[in-house]
């Protein structure tokens, strides 16, 4: 099985406003940076995006390292998950989940590799995650783009 690094960021300017997401993928030495946007969104959906976006851009299984600075991200896909499952996507207060659709778009990509999360702490020099944070502000740029 590949072995890749993935490392995901989400921007947002207003919350919700225009956010963009960024992804370096690594394997054997090689790179490739992927970057979006959306006019009108919010920061974690933009940290979820990049993450899935990571995923699906993978076209066979792979052992996959991810790194994100989001705890909302990481938590939500290691911890959550199958708590909202049970509960039928309902929260422990019973509302309902917030992002439901990235969250089953995430899940099934997770389910085609063989994934783990890793957090970093955002905006702290991390190089790679600075890349993907830099990623994610074009993305962004070109929603505000779109707004116009």
């Amino acid at each position: 099985m590949n072995e890749v690094e993935a490392f995901t960021d989400g921007a947002c300017r207003g919350n919700p406003g225009p956010g963009g997401w960024g992804v370096l993928l690594r394997h054997q030495g090689r790179e490739k940076e992927l970057s979006g946007g959306d006019p009108l969104t919010t920061n974690n959906r933009m940290e979820m995006t990049a993450a899935i976006r990571a995923l699906e851009a993978l076209k066979r299984p792979c052992r996959v390292a991810l790194y994100t600075d989001s705890t909302y991200l990481r938590s939500g896909i290691t911890e959550w998950l199958p708590l909202w499952r049970r509960r039928g996507w309902r929260t422990a207060t019973g509302k309902p989940v917030k992002n439901q659709d990235l969250w089953l778009e995430l899940a099934a990509q997770t389910e085609r590799h063989d994934v783990s999360w890793h957090w970093v702490r955002g905006h702290s020099g991390h190089p790679e995650n600075e890349r993907a944070d830099a990623l994610a502000n074009q993305g962004l740029v070109r929603a505000l783009a779109q707004r116009r």
